[in-house]
């Protein structure tokens, strides 16, 4: 928002009322893993497309439902619309299935016409958040310094790094 002050964005989420506010913000109600619930509420001409989306579960489907299944709806509309960029998160800490699958939707996201511009953190923290993680930092900021992938990530250094890649530098 701070590098173009006349773009506007459309956040998807279940209950369409995200905690991000602002004029140029219009949250749009609908379930990420639904091709036909975001196309219905999505404007016809979008330059990007982000998926933030993904979870852990221990039941299967619910797990492909909040990881696979957005990043394949955000695929088909960035294809169908001709986008600029997709942009996606993965993952370099968490159970192994959850790194797994990041890393393949990755790989199938990559090979589109599409540009994909991806960041793969450890845990990231700031900016408010406050769960049990994030009480663990000091300890991961320790155990970073014998492993990169155990080093926790500030979250404004993964948007300016997403960012930067949508962008192709």
């Amino acid at each position: 928002m701070e590098k173009d002050k006349d773009m506007i964005f459309y956040i998807i989420s279940r209950k369409g009322n995200s905690e991000i506010k602002d004029d140029r913000i219009i949250n749009l109600e609908a379930d990420a893993s639904d091709y036909e619930s975001i196309v219905k509420v999505l404007p016809e001409k979008i330059d990007y497309i982000v998926n933030l989306v993904g979870g852990l579960e221990k039941d299967r489907e619910i797990f492909n439902r909040k990881n696979r299944k957005p990043a394949e709806v955000m695929l088909k509309i960035a294809e169908e619309k001709n986008v600029k960029a997709m942009g996606f998160i993965g993952g370099k800490l968490g159970p192994k299935e959850f790194v797994e699958v990041k890393r393949e939707l990755i790989e199938k996201l990559s090979g589109s016409r599409i540009c994909l511009g991806y960041v793969e953190p450890t845990i990231v923290y700031g900016n408010g958040r406050n769960d049990t993680l994030a009480k663990f930092i000091p300890v991961f900021k320790f155990l970073g310094l014998f492993n990169k992938n155990m080093k926790p990530v500030q979250v404004d250094d993964v948007v300016k790094e997403l960012i930067s890649k949508l962008e192709g530098k």
